[in-house]
């Protein structure tokens, strides 16, 4: 019977889960989606923020450790209204990213639009890939 066990010590486990999503314990957990590509020149993070205004983003680039942080707050229900479930996820969050290649920290920039932040890191020339020319003689 020791599968049954198991199996019930799985369903207890996750009847926890989704017990503390219902009491929104969860929202601590959430954290913003986060793409990262690179290029031979730069890399960029493509981060997921959906109605988070610019003031509520902050991005420090600090050695080889990029840091995104914020907070995202439940807008209070208007005059008359109250909320009957609440899916989405708010709170503070934290993302950090070493970045292991040689970063051009004067050219970093970041944009946010319709709610994708987008960081852009630079490499330095150094790691850039360069032609080397052949000499004919």
């Amino acid at each position: 019977m020791q599968h049954s066990h198991d199996l019930q010590g799985l369903r207890g486990g996750m009847n926890r889960v989704f017990e503390t999503a219902e009491r929104g314990e969860s929202a601590r957990l959430w954290a913003p989606a986060v793409d990262v590509a690179e290029s031979e020149y730069e890399i960029v993070l493509y981060a997921e923020l959906p109605g988070m205004s610019r003031e509520e983003i902050d991005i420090q680039l600090s050695g080889d450790m990029l840091t995104l942080r914020g907070d995202r707050k439940l807008a209070p229900a208007t005059l008359g209204e109250h909320y009957h479930r609440i899916e989405r996820q708010y709170g503070p969050w934290r993302r950090a990213f070493q970045i292991e290649v040689p970063i051009d920290q004067t050219q970093v920039s970041a944009t946010y639009t319709e709610g994708v932040l987008t960081v852009r890191l630079p490499k330095r020339e150094e790691v850039k890939p360069r032609q080397i020319p052949i000499e004919v003689k």
